[in-house]
């Protein structure tokens, strides 16, 4: 079955339905793949005569497409975004890095904030201004994404709920995940927020490996970690890109027992030059990465645990940048706690849609040739062009 064929199996609410699902669906799809950015945006589009081949009949209204969307069952959507992971894996599209391990990344996200609007999933905070305190409401949710070779994939979502923090959500979006995706991933790899006993402990129980960023937020093991790889010479010292690496590491630490496990500590000082716009001249900067693993030596080298931590910021920079500033993720489509996440599954399942047919479909001259941002609006302009007569003013 074809991955826009899953489309039709999405399920919502209502009784009696004079709009199937299934039409719904398949127009939030073609908005996300043509980058539209909004319900408006994708009414204007009505006229091309690619709707009545693409849904079998006129597109509907903005405002059925929300409200319908907040009706929407997100298990049914996660069930699509699993259904392209298993084809790409099935196929060997989906291949660990070097280092042979397959990490995922979890990391939390705020997509929407406003002091004047709300609904019944909105989290709340109070903000100090200069006119005083002002409540503030906004949307956050958990991601998960699997981080491959060549391709990786947002693989889920889940919603920060009033009154919990981004620890209870990820632990509930883990455990979905585990039951979607039990061999998909390896580690996970988080924060310095996800250096947290209960978290590592969390996923040693159900046999995966934890990974964070190490901070102030674990005092004694930072502690004992800096005052030991402070005199002790570097056992790495190796090119990564445009970066001279040191790396220094050590699995004797005691100094986190309340963790199931023996954790790791992996310590690399990254120098690099730059070279000024306004003087031309050049200066050298450096960073001081810590992460904290129960990988052991034997399942990872000290190079393939840098190598992780550093990927971490794949989520952010291939996930939730691109969503965001390209795929208009973040945009409130229709305030109210079921469509908001409704909408974030979509763009997630587009986005590695977009990803998997332009990594696999295209030959690396073309990759090399063109963007994935020219390629998205080649895409965009296959809809526009099959648009004739007056600009849309129905509704």
């Amino acid at each position: 079955m074809r991955w826009e064929d899953r489309l039709d199996t999405v399920r919502d609410d209502r009784r009696r339905p004079r709009i199937a699902t299934s039409v719904i669906t398949r127009a939030v799809a073609i908005m996300f793949l043509e980058r539209l950015g909004s319900l408006n945006a994708l009414k204007q589009t009505k006229p091309s005569r690619f709707w009545p081949r693409w849904l079998g009949r006129a597109m509907p209204s903005a405002d059925s497409i929300g409200r319908i969307y907040s009706l929407m069952d997100a298990g049914d959507v996660r069930d699509v975004l699993h259904h392209v992971y298993v084809r790409l894996k099935r196929m060997k599209a989906l291949t660990p890095p070097e280092h042979g391990l397959m990490p995922a990344v979890v990391d939390g996200h705020e997509s929407t904030a406003s002091r004047k609007r709300c609904c019944a999933g909105c989290c709340q905070r109070v903000l100090h201004t200069t006119r005083g305190d002002v409540l503030e409401y906004y949307h956050r949710h958990v991601a998960l994404r699997l981080v491959g070779q060549e391709l990786s994939l947002m693989l889920n979502a889940e919603p920060v709920r009033p009154g919990e923090d981004e620890l209870a959500a990820a632990r509930r979006l883990m455990q979905r995940a585990l039951e979607m995706y039990p061999r998909a991933f390896d580690v996970v790899a988080g924060d310095a927020l996800y250096a947290n006993t209960n978290w590592f402990n969390f996923l040693l129980e159900r046999g995966k490996h934890a990974m964070a960023v190490l901070k102030d937020n674990r005092p004694n093991l930072i502690e004992d970690a800096r005052s030991l790889f402070d005199f002790q010479p570097p056992g790495v010292d190796v090119d990564r890109g445009n970066r001279r690496c040191r790396f220094w590491d050590c699995d004797t630490f005691t100094s986190w027992p309340e963790v199931s496990a023996r954790v790791r500590v992996v310590r690399s000082l990254e120098t690099w030059t730059v070279r000024r716009q306004l003087d031309r001249q050049e200066e050298e900067l450096s960073s001081n990465w810590m992460w904290v693993t129960t990988l052991s030596v034997r399942q990872a080298a000290t190079r393939a645990v840098v190598n992780m931590g550093h990927e971490r910021w794949s989520i952010e920079n291939q996930g939730f940048n691109e969503l965001v500033n390209r795929w208009h993720a973040d945009h409130v489509f229709r305030h109210h706690p079921a469509a908001i996440l409704t909408f974030v599954l979509p763009a997630m399942l587009c986005l590695n849609v977009f990803m998997a047919f332009y990594c696999r479909n295209l030959k690396p001259e073309a990759r090399r040739a063109v963007t994935t941002l020219h390629v998205g609006k080649l895409i965009a302009a296959e809809l526009y062009a099959e648009i004739r007569g007056p600009p849309c003013v129905s509704a």
